[in-house]
């Protein structure tokens, strides 16, 4: 950090609530039971689309779905469509989300796409043509896109800081087990009428139409859960959020830790409130047009603002990397995949698949337990080298062996450890840190705007993954993991020289990681600091009244005084 400050308004409020807060990782967990059941309540956001995602793996290699959409299926250029489709209609959710979030609430907005992701897999469980697999699939995945940027936001900005990194993780946790029962589930329906021409109907219409109970799940109990504390000191309505605040650390409301946090958030409103108000006084009246434009201006400001357009680089750029690893290549084509590899029977690459789901799964859980204990650059750099070395081994057996799998199992088994080495190493890594990247590092008042560009990149990259993937595995064969075991080198490169570690900061914070303080305004830094006066932040850090010299300095000032003393 620039100068070696706390970070926030007031440093004395910054180290203070450091020796306060609870422990990381697992303990702090335990201790904060509340925050937790409420983060594993709203994950099943995730879960919707991990078994979304998984499910349709293993539909696509279903005999009857193949013989009902075959014009969609036999052709590798309108079966990535089948895929991707879901992909492009998540794009466009997350868009829109970032405008939604910060109008109706992040709960409100978890409501509604709860509700748009039910009417597509209405639709797609009662299709007969592939029209309506891909209306359906367009719907669900705006539903699915709108929760994978509103439910991470809604768990960062409701955790304690000590374990906001492994709450947030749970949302890839979700989406790992979402995978993990939609392929058994999968494996289990395929033998309804047999796997072969006698096979129901109600094979794939079943897993389909089970996506429903986690939705309508969600969609009600998250009523009953509370508004994010940050959303509402954006909506004036303070009271309700020191009260979350209290609920949450099962403390007063007048106690220290609670009023620091909540001070700490309302100062870092309050200092966004006026730098708009001083850049964009036309603005002000609270008419929608004015609304409006203030929004259009906060996402331009995102590439105008240097340091914000470095945090727009970091999101977007993760993301980018994330989906060009190739996950999605796997668990969308995974039966493929193994057929490819030599496993022979549908029934025996739905079970390899399976075990992809299986190992992810519980690969995600250590994430969970000690992300805020490592931190978030070993955990991406290690998952990525990992990654990358997989795809080049799968790259090198398959060149070898391709045409010679019945008589190399071995070989073929080799490659198959791979693949699951691989979702291993994204399970614990890329799979729940670039989710807490992108949910932790921007800032208040464009919080919602930042994750949904950050998010649109997940979402655009992966329908380009989606859509191209049946075309490489056909035409270039192994070099379909030499292209994505490259990408993934690239992504460790990048979090080794790019990114900065952001483990154990509050979201108020970030601005000391991802600008030097000194390169900060003069005015603006005096805006922070009489802010925090103003407001008791300072008071409540330092413990002590301020003499009649120091009251002429800022609390940045006797900060660093002190530290000399």
């Amino acid at each position: 950090m620039g100068g070696g400050h706390a970070g926030g308004a007031s440093p004395y409020a910054a180290t203070r609530r450091k020796a306060l807060q609870g422990q990381s990782g697992w303990a702090g967990l335990v201790h904060n039971r509340k925050i937790f059941a409420n983060a594993v309540f709203a994950s099943l956001g995730g879960l919707l689309y991990g078994y979304n995602q998984g499910v349709f793996s293993g539909v696509l290699s279903m005999y009857s779905f193949d013989h009902r959409m075959a014009s969609a299926v036999s052709n590798p250029g309108t079966k990535g469509w089948l895929v991707s489709i879901l992909e492009l209609g998540a794009w466009f959710g997350v868009l829109s989300t970032g405008y939604l979030a910060d109008k109706l609430s992040r709960k409100y907005t978890i409501v509604l796409a709860v509700c748009v992701f039910c009417v597509g897999v209405v639709v797609q469980t009662a299709a007969f043509q592939p029209s309506s697999i891909y209306g359906g699939r367009f719907i669900t995945g705006l539903g699915v896109g709108s929760l994978s940027m509103a439910v991470p936001l809604y768990n960062a900005e409701l955790s304690p800081p000590e374990v906001r990194g492994s709450l947030v993780a749970l949302q890839q946790l979700a989406i790992t087990f979402g995978i993990l029962i939609s392929f058994w589930i999968d494996y289990g329906t395929n033998y309804i009428g047999g796997t072969g021409s006698g096979q129901s109907e109600i094979a794939w219409r079943v897993p389909l139409a089970l996506q429903l109970v986690p939705a309508i799940i969600l969609g009600i109990g998250i009523l009953f859960m509370p508004f994010s504390p940050r959303w509402l000191v954006n909506q004036g309505r303070d009271e309700e959020a020191v009260a979350v605040l209290s609920r949450a650390r099962r403390l007063p409301p007048d106690s220290d830790l609670v009023q620091i946090e909540f001070l700490e958030i309302k100062a870092q409103y309050l200092f966004e409130k006026e730098v708009n108000a001083l850049k964009f006084p036309q603005y002000q009246d609270g008419s929608f047009s004015s609304n409006f434009k203030l929004g259009l201006y906060a996402y331009t400001s995102l590439l105008t603002s240097r340091t914000l357009f470095y945090r727009v680089i970091v999101g977007s750029g993760t993301m980018f990397f994330q989906q060009w690893t190739g996950v999605n290549a796997i668990l969308y084509y995974a039966p493929s995949i193994f057929s490819d590899l030599g496993l022979t029977g549908n029934a025996t690459s739905l079970l390899a698949t399976g075990v992809v789901g299986i190992v992810m799964f519980l690969a995600t859980i250590p994430a969970v337990i000690w992300i805020d204990k490592v931190g978030r650059k070993p955990v991406l750099i290690s998952g990525a080298f990992i990654m990358a070395a997989c795809h080049l081994v799968v790259a090198v057996l398959t060149a070898l062996y391709h045409d010679s799998w019945s008589s190399h199992s071995s070989a073929g088994w080799a490659a198959c450890a791979c693949v699951w080495v691989f979702s291993v190493a994204f399970g614990y890594s890329w799979g729940p840190c670039s989710w807490i990247l992108v949910a932790e590092i921007w800032p208040l008042s464009i919080r919602g705007k930042g994750i949904s560009i950050a998010a649109s990149s997940n979402w655009m990259n992966n329908f380009i993954v989606g859509q191209v993937t049946p075309t490489m595995l056909t035409h270039i064969g192994f070099g379909t993991f030499v292209f994505f075991g490259s990408f993934a080198f690239l992504g460790g490169f990048f979090i080794m020289f790019f990114v900065p570690e952001t483990k154990g900061l509050t979201l108020e914070e970030m601005d000391d990681v991802f600008g030097d303080r000194e390169g900060l305004a003069v005015a603006d830094q005096q805006r922070q600091n009489a802010i925090a006066d103003r407001i008791g932040l300072t008071a409540f850090g330092r413990g002590k009244p301020v003499s009649s010299d120091d009251a002429e300095k800022s609390s940045h000032e006797l900060y660093d005084d002190e530290g000399k003393a």
